[in-house]
């Protein structure tokens, strides 16, 4: 007899290491003015995850490849983008699993994709406001003129994760399935 936690943990480190091979090999800006503000496909084996297990385990994925990420390919960024990534795509795993969980078809599907995206989206508004300028400003100018500048683009911000909550949307939709019925055949169970 399989010892059901171990496969649950072989599935999330499985899921865990999807999202940091899509972070590497999907990559690149949306906004070619903000440069820094890089799409990647790491948060579609998170809502995967939050889908499959439920919202804790799609936060679990969410702390263990922000804080890989934040090691790894966005190290410029650090500790600033590792609590946003955090706070962001936690928001969406656990909103867009619970309603899931709730609503186990697809309708439940798209509306927690959709109220994640929008709680996604707004709570990036306050984050990009306050901690993007200790990103920013030493560079080039004060924390004051930071936010200012920030303040000045927080369109292209919200434009931005509209379009990652969007992608990352319709790519999870398009692949959980597919990918759930994969690792029932592969696992024997969910």
């Amino acid at each position: 007899m399989r010892n059901k936690r171990v496969e649950k943990l072989v599935k999330l480190a499985l899921l865990c290491a999807m999202s940091l091979v899509l972070m590497y090999v999907v990559r690149f800006p949306l906004i070619p003015t903000l440069p820094f503000l890089e799409y990647d496909m790491a948060d579609v084996p998170i809502l995967i995850g939050a889908f499959m297990f439920g919202p804790l385990e799609g936060l679990l994925l969410t702390a263990v490849v922000s804080l890989l990420q934040a090691l790894t390919v966005s190290a410029g960024s650090g500790w600033v983008g590792c609590i946003m990534h955090f706070f962001s795509t936690g928001a969406f795993a656990i909103i867009a699993g619970v309603i899931y969980h709730r609503r186990h078809n697809i309708r439940g599907a798209i509306e927690g994709l959709l109220i994640g995206s929008a709680a996604m989206i707004a709570i990036m508004v306050p984050l990009n406001y306050f901690l993007t300028p200790i990103f920013v400003s030493g560079q080039s100018m004060t924390y004051a003129d930071a936010q200012g500048y920030i303040w000045s683009v927080m369109w292209s911000f919200v434009a931005f994760n509209s379009a990652k909550a969007a992608i990352n949307s319709v790519v999870t939709f398009v692949v959980y399935k597919p990918l759930s019925r994969l690792f029932k055949k592969e696992f024997g169970r969910k």
